[in-house]
């Protein structure tokens, strides 16, 4: 199930919380089914360029949501894309955003802009499971990929039972 405006209001997800504002002619913030975040830097995407960002929103994701991101139609329009990456259970932080120009030109995008909608799903109940990992409490600024250090050995899996 998708949360509605009123259920996103109450759950304390989004810090700072706004309700539907516009500005530089898009809207962000509180909508019919989703919740409309911005961009914390100010970049310019050549043709074909990618590059990471930073939310000006921190999230405190509940264990019964999950969390998908999506882009809003405005940027879709100009072919700038916003990897849709999903935001798990239990994560709190800033966000980093993936973003790609597929357009011809360069797209500037000004700190404080809507850049992505999150869509808030329901679990059937709360995981037992809630996110724990690397980007747990992630500081505001474009946080690049982390790789995990510890290699597993086959035969530790296979002695817990972990393959088959």
């Amino acid at each position: 199930m998708i949360l509605s405006a009123q259920s996103i209001r109450v759950r304390g997800i989004f810090s700072p919380f706004n309700d539907r504002t516009v500005a530089y002619g898009m809207t962000f913030g509180l909508g019919p089914a989703g919740y409309d975040v911005r961009i914390a830097e100010t970049l310019t995407l050549a043709s074909g360029q990618a590059a990471l960002a930073s939310t000006i929103e921190h999230f405190d994701m509940p264990d019964d949501l999950l969390g998908h991101v999506a882009d809003k139609s405005t940027w879709a329009r100009r072919f700038l894309a916003v990897q849709n990456t999903i935001i798990e259970p239990g994560w709190k932080g800033f966000l980093t955003l993936e973003l790609s120009n597929h357009g011809g030109e360069a797209i500037e995008i000004i700190a404080g802009m809507p850049i992505a909608q999150i869509i808030l799903h329901q679990l059937d109940q709360p995981t037992e499971r809630p996110y724990a990992g690397k980007y747990q409490d992630q500081r505001r600024g474009a946080v690049p990929a982390i790789l995990e250090n510890a290699q597993v050995d086959l035969e530790d899996l296979l002695a817990a039972g972990g393959v088959r």
